[in-house]
């Protein structure tokens, strides 16, 4: 696990209790994490947040990844097929990306994005595509270092701002120390 600057060596003892599993989407502890990342969304949205329209909580035959601490789920991220465009590579698409708040700060978010970028990379996918909000600055922050480039909007999705996209290498490493599979 890669020390971040200013990161508490207490934060990065408990990041290493942290498994990374595979769930399905309708999994009670990934219904949990999402329902709270809509919740914060909620808070954190001026006006508020709403699913759109036809959206749902979680996608059906989305393939999710529970990051899970002493039995307590911490982190969840889901990634979905995209549709195949003419000449396009095949393409996911990553959702419903969170952290519990008190685990920010450790490299959780990094490491379930490497995580879900693999898991994209299983499922036959050369290129990754994401977005989210401009005022979730961490997240932006994130995506930025880990190689995404801002891209113009690819969805419908109204309440989306910002788009980004990276196309994968042939493997996507794990962090030192970092066990290069995942549970389930």
């Amino acid at each position: 696990m890669t020390r971040r600057p200013g990161t508490p060596p207490r934060q990065l003892a408990r990041a290493a209790t942290v498994s990374i599993e595979r769930r399905p989407d309708d999994d009670p502890d990934v219904v949990e994490c999402v329902t709270r990342y809509v919740a914060e969304l909620d808070r954190r949205t001026p006006g508020g947040f709403r699913l759109a329209d036809g959206d749902a909580l979680l996608d059906p035959g989305g393939h999710y990844l529970l990051a899970v601490s002493q039995g307590r789920p911490v982190a969840v991220g889901g990634v979905r097929a995209l549709p195949l465009l003419s000449t396009e590579v095949s393409t996911a698409e990553v959702k419903r990306m969170w952290v519990a708040e008190d685990w920010r700060g450790a490299g959780l978010g990094a490491r379930m994005l490497r995580h879900l970028e693999r898991r994209a990379l299983d499922l036959g996918h050369r290129r990754v595509l994401l977005d989210t909000k401009r005022h979730l600055t961490e997240a932006v922050t994130l995506y930025e270092r880990a190689g995404y480039r801002e891209v113009e909007r690819y969805n419908d999705n109204a309440a989306a701002e910002l788009f980004f996209e990276k196309t994968l290498p042939d493997t996507v490493r794990a962090a030192s120390g970092e066990p290069d599979n995942v549970a389930g």
